[in-house]
């Protein structure tokens, strides 16, 4: 099989390209960045800038491709999110169009909302908040846009929180070395939920969206579920601590978020309480029943493999 990949040199991407590489596909990797990571003489890294590139080089690129993974994603930079989540995407859609049997989307459940109370499906209704949000979102209905034209099948898949040892996010190691330094509290009653998912089970979804019929014209929230508790016990049992007992009314850890939640290091926001409180959940039986997924690695494991990436970052440069 040959499939494409955009976003092929980012946290999930990287991971992609490398199963794909290993499965025996030939994968062209679109980057921006023409000596990617990834060293494989099933790897063909076409140099290509997808918000300045042209239709023309798209197509020339895709010609032959039997799957495209768009993963291309921006995090930090507002203002370049609309121009690589929209109008590259747009014009990704018009080079694919019945040149490429199929599309495989990397979205996320924020498009969703900012919900942090109830049970979130596939059928759930859309409500993005935040420009990185909506422009996702955009780019979701610009692909089913496109497939309603039958330019191209599609799959759709929604992870939560994606989570690893290599991943540039440094949220989850603050709060490890929150844990670390006995400093976390929990907010709010017990049982709020961590709604994380591994990066090798995103990838394991993303291949399953790219390989198995039955995907076709799906979409799939992909996320794993405990209780705070138990996610923040089981990485003060990787680092070989107490497990932190202190707990806060979420009014009192809100107003201290609004006042303070502006000072350089001061652990909350508003966000961040809410995020630490929430109560949503993203059930995944659709994949489940459908593609037959499973997850590839625990909650549990994958929370081991990021305490020993922590050691080893910060524990042993101190």
């Amino acid at each position: 099989m040959i499939v494409a990949i955009t976003g092929g040199t980012g946290f999930i991407g990287k991971k992609l390209v490398a199963h794909l590489a290993g499965r025996g596909d030939r994968v062209r990797l679109l980057s921006r960045n023409s000596e990617a990571s990834e060293k494989s003489s099933l790897v063909d890294v076409y140099k290509c800038d997808l918000v300045t590139a042209g239709i023309g080089e798209l197509s020339s690129i895709l010609d032959g491709v039997d799957v495209l993974y768009h993963c291309a994603g921006q995090l930090k930079d507002p203002l370049t999110m609309r121009a690589l989540h929209v109008e590259a995407t747009q014009k990704l859609t018009e080079a694919a169009a019945r040149r490429v049997p199929h599309w495989v989307q990397l979205s996320s459940v924020g498009v969703y909302g900012p919900l942090t109370r109830g049970i979130v499906t596939e059928d759930s209704a859309l409500n993005p908040v935040g420009t990185y949000e909506n422009t996702k979102a955009e780019s979701d209905q610009i692909v089913l846009k496109a497939a309603d034209k039958g330019s191209f099948s599609y799959s759709i898949l929604r992870p939560s929180n994606v989570f690893g040892a290599g991943m540039t996010n440094q949220s989850l190691f603050n709060m490890i070395a929150m844990i670390d330094r006995g400093l976390f509290f929990y907010i709010g009653k017990p049982g709020a939920s961590a709604n994380y998912i591994h990066v090798d089970n995103v990838v394991d979804g993303l291949i399953r969206c790219g390989t198995i019929p039955h995907a076709k014209g799906r979409t799939y929230n992909l996320s794993g579920h405990c209780t705070m508790e138990h996610f923040v016990e089981t990485i003060a049992d990787a680092l070989g601590c107490s497990p932190p007992r202190l707990r806060i009314p979420k009014p009192i850890a809100y107003v201290a978020g609004i006042t303070l939640g502006k000072i350089p290091g001061f652990p909350l926001t508003p966000s961040r309480v809410d995020a630490l409180d929430n109560r949503s959940t993203y059930p995944i039986s659709r994949i489940q029943q459908e593609l037959g997924y499973c997850h590839v690695i625990s909650m549990e494991d994958g929370l081991r493999e990021l305490v020993a990436a922590y050691n080893q970052k910060f524990r042993c440069a101190s």
